[in-house]
């Protein structure tokens, strides 16, 4: 892990709740996926190409990924995220504790909605058109989560909604949804991309794909692109790391669509390596709300400034590109 980003996340959790820490940085059952994701970059080294004269432009293929309930973090909550963008695209959490009118509003990048498929799709229309209104850019649908993980250290904690005083602000005012706690879809399918493609106009993510082949059926479903994730390990505890998944569906997109790698990054080396297995770009999510717990807006900014300094100084070493023919295993 970046040493700035390590100082960031002891901070914070000195200053979270123990309830809450432990539901951010919490993953389902023994945590082995969890661990994996940031243990699959170590597994691995670049060999970087020299003299190449490459100019390197200040490109930063990095999304904030959708985490949920940021007011946990910090007073300010999902505003502090948005307001410390610079240009980075936010993936606002269906769950958060702002209103996405108010999020996008405070951005200072382009804001995209999660959404997790409820149940009733009347109560999914219209969170859509919420997302529509407010100005988001494009609509991520969580894919892998037709039901919660379980969390044993929300289990032992008892930690099952929101306190007092904080709600699930998107939910708010639409009949027969909690405001302190999300609903999952059991019978999610594709079916419900196909109604989602022809509820919006805008572009359709599907995020929580580790099998090539649904990175295949995505694309015939009209997706305007993917991310390689396991949900932070917070979904199915016997799946493979992020990355450790992300060739093969590379493979399979040939480049169709562009790919996102969402899970263990936790460097500017992470960023990397994630590029030259084919990834377009990469989503943060834990890193983030250390940030934000520690600090704040200039916390999340820390952490986008460090990570964005720390890419571009591992690019301009490995000669201005990344393929992979560059990324060996370590012995």
């Amino acid at each position: 892990m970046n040493p700035v980003l390590a100082e960031l996340h002891d901070k914070a959790r000195a200053v979270l709740d123990p309830v809450h820490y432990d539901f951010f940085a919490g993953g389902v059952g023994d945590e082995v996926v969890l661990a994996d994701n940031e243990a699959a970059f170590r597994r691995l080294a670049l060999l970087p190409r020299v003299l190449r004269g490459e100019e390197i432009h200040d490109d930063f293929p990095v999304l904030i990924s959708p985490t949920a309930f940021h007011k946990l973090a910090h007073p300010d909550g999902e505003l502090a995220t948005a307001r410390a963008l610079s240009g980075t695209v936010l993936v606002s959490s269906m769950a958060s504790t702002v209103p996405i009118a108010d999020v996008v509003a405070a951005a200072t990048g382009p804001v995209w909605f999660q959404l997790y498929v409820q149940p009733d799709m009347d109560v999914t229309e219209a969170l859509v058109r919420r997302a529509e209104r407010a100005g988001c850019e494009a609509v991520v649908i969580t894919a892998d989560s037709p039901v919660f993980g379980r969390h044993r250290r929300d289990l032992a904690h008892g930690f099952h909604d929101l306190p007092a005083g904080l709600a699930a602000e998107n939910m708010r005012d639409l009949a027969g949804v909690s405001l302190r706690a999300i609903e999952m879809s059991p019978t999610l399918s594709w079916d419900h991309v196909d109604r989602l493609r022809e509820m919006t106009t805008l572009p359709l993510w599907v995020k929580g794909i580790l099998h090539p082949q649904d990175a295949v059926v995505a694309i015939g479903h009209g997706v305007a692109g993917i991310v390689v994730s396991n949900h932070g390990g917070r979904q199915l505890d016997l799946v493979p790391a992020a990355l450790d998944a992300l060739p093969a569906v590379v493979s399979a997109v040939a480049g169709r669509v562009p790919v996102v790698l969402d899970g263990g990054v936790r460097s500017g080396g992470d960023i990397a390596l994630a590029l030259a297995l084919g990834a377009t770009g990469v989503g943060l999510g834990r890193p983030v709300l250390w940030g934000l717990a520690a600090d704040g807006e200039q916390g999340v900014r820390r952490v986008l400034d460090v990570l964005r300094d720390e890419f571009l100084h591992v690019l301009t070493l490995c000669g201005g590109d990344l393929t992979p023919d560059m990324v060996v295993a370590r012995c």
